[in-house]
């Protein structure tokens, strides 16, 4: 080395996401995004902290997932237009808030399951190209669907709605197992993800219009 710093030129792995995958895959992060972006508004963050919930809510998921599964650097980090969507959906929200907050209650319950049905969808189908097995690749698409809502109400001090509120991570790993049995049927892919997307949009949507739960103990 002759004095100064050595430039050196970091290369990531190359993994080339379908088209498929990287449409649905980045549909969900702007409605996740902009959800994160809604729920920063409400929590009365600057600017800076409702990109910040933006990035998290849409993102934390996925990068979870790519983690757990060697997917690394995670595509949050690896691809500019995650991020890029991430905080395009953040900068909607605030630029525009008052349309967002007119939105019907019943409409944005509608957006976060189809966000939810996305990402499932799209997380067990990368989980499946990396190898892993079908039951745990379920679980990654649930992960994927849920996670960054969970980080989210954890920065923002609550308890995670995916643990307590109307049936969620539950329509997650339906749709995802949805997914990967009409794989195993010999579906073409875009059907099978299709109707894994439909599963969990319309358990989701049917669980949240009758209050549907899961089990849990009651303590006297």
């Amino acid at each position: 080395m002759t004095g100064g710093w050595t430039a050196v030129k970091v290369r990531f792995p190359k993994y080339n996401q379908d088209l498929l995958l990287l449409v649905v895959d980045l549909i969900g992060t702007f409605v996740f995004a902009a959800e994160g972006a809604l729920a920063g508004i409400n929590a009365e963050l600057d600017v800076f902290g409702l990109l910040v919930l933006s990035f998290v809510t849409a993102l934390g998921g996925g990068t979870i997932r790519d983690l757990l599964i060697g997917a690394i650097p995670p595509n949050s980090i690896r691809d500019w237009r995650y991020g890029a969507t991430a905080f395009a959906g953040g900068g909607a929200v605030f630029f525009f808030h008052p349309l967002f907050q007119r939105v019907p209650a019943h409409l944005m319950i509608s957006l976060d399951a189809a966000g939810l049905a996305l990402f499932a969808v799209a997380g067990v189908g990368k989980a499946l190209e990396f190898g892993i097995t079908p039951l745990l690749a379920i679980m990654m698409g649930a992960v994927t669907g849920a996670g960054g809502g969970t980080v989210r109400d954890v920065l923002l001090a609550q308890v995670p709605g995916v643990l307590h509120s109307d049936v969620y991570a539950a329509a997650a790993l339906a749709g995802a197992t949805v997914v990967v049995v009409g794989l195993k049927m010999k579906m073409p892919r875009g059907m099978a993800m299709s109707l894994g997307a439909g599963a969990c949009f319309a358990l989701r949507m049917v669980a949240a219009w009758q209050h549907w739960n899961l089990p849990k103990v009651i303590v006297h």
